[in-house]
């Protein structure tokens, strides 16, 4: 299926590496113009400058998803820069704890994960959803996990994080649709992304799985293959789709 967001102007958060960049190549690929976010400012240019390179129209920010005067200026500033917001395709995420036990895990390392990955979220809707309540119609697409949904994580706080990440995305979704708004959440499985590979290095070291390291790193799925499904997912021709998506 050839997916078609030409003209879309779109924010994509945690655009520098993992799906939040394959995200932001394919979407450009598909005919958007990208604001891209993350802190991670060398490896952001880079995904711009790709971009940019073959064609395609992108600026890079340097937002904190977890900073609200950070959120608030960058949604601004892209706002102003694209001449509006269509989509918003928010990826930033970390994953710390893994394996740690409930008795010892750190409170920094909780509130950390809490901070970015479920209220980075609440922020960038929190400033996104008023520019597309005034045009009546928007497309806001969500990272939660099977860590979340399903128990099944290697971080108690992460997927406490996407636990409320998915709960935000069911209430979200009740709350903008009369404004034209669709919300949408993705759980993709176990995608080789930096985050991911660190963690299963992790894990491995804790002795936490008997399959060879090289093996669990081989069975993970591609990022640009969760890619296609989110561009999918921002497109027309999603509409009617409610609720999470779950990937391999």
């Amino acid at each position: 299926m050839v997916v078609d967001l030409k003209g879309k102007k779109i924010i994509v958060t945690g655009g520098a590496t993992g799906i939040g960049k394959s995200v932001a190549l394919k979407v450009s690929n598909c005919g958007a113009s990208i604001a891209v976010f993350d802190i991670n400012s060398q490896n952001g240019a880079t995904t711009v400058n790709q971009i940019n390179r073959i064609g395609g129209n992108a600026r890079y920010w340097h937002v904190d998803v977890s900073d609200e005067v950070a959120v608030s200026g960058g949604v601004e500033a892209a706002n102003n820069w694209l001449g509006g917001i269509d989509i918003l395709i928010h990826m930033a995420g970390i994953l710390e704890g893994a394996g740690v036990e409930i008795d010892n895990f750190p409170e920094n390392v909780w509130d950390s994960i809490l901070d970015v990955n479920l209220r980075g979220t609440y922020l960038i809707c929190k400033y996104v959803s008023p520019i597309m309540k005034k045009k009546s119609k928007g497309i806001i697409i969500l990272a939660s996990s099977p860590a979340g949904v399903q128990g099944k994580s290697s971080s108690l706080a992460y997927g406490a994080s996407k636990g409320g990440v998915h709960g935000f995305t069911i209430t979200l979704q009740d709350n903008l649709k009369k404004f034209g708004i669709r919300v949408n959440d993705i759980a993709p499985g176990s995608v080789r992304t930096p985050l991911k590979i660190k963690n299963v290095k992790v894990m491995d070291k804790k002795n936490i799985n008997s399959i060879p390291l090289e093996n669990q790193i081989n069975e993970l799925i591609s990022p640009d293959d969760v890619a296609n499904i989110i561009a999918f997912m921002a497109s027309e021709d999603a509409k009617e789709l409610k609720g999470t998506v779950f990937t391999n």
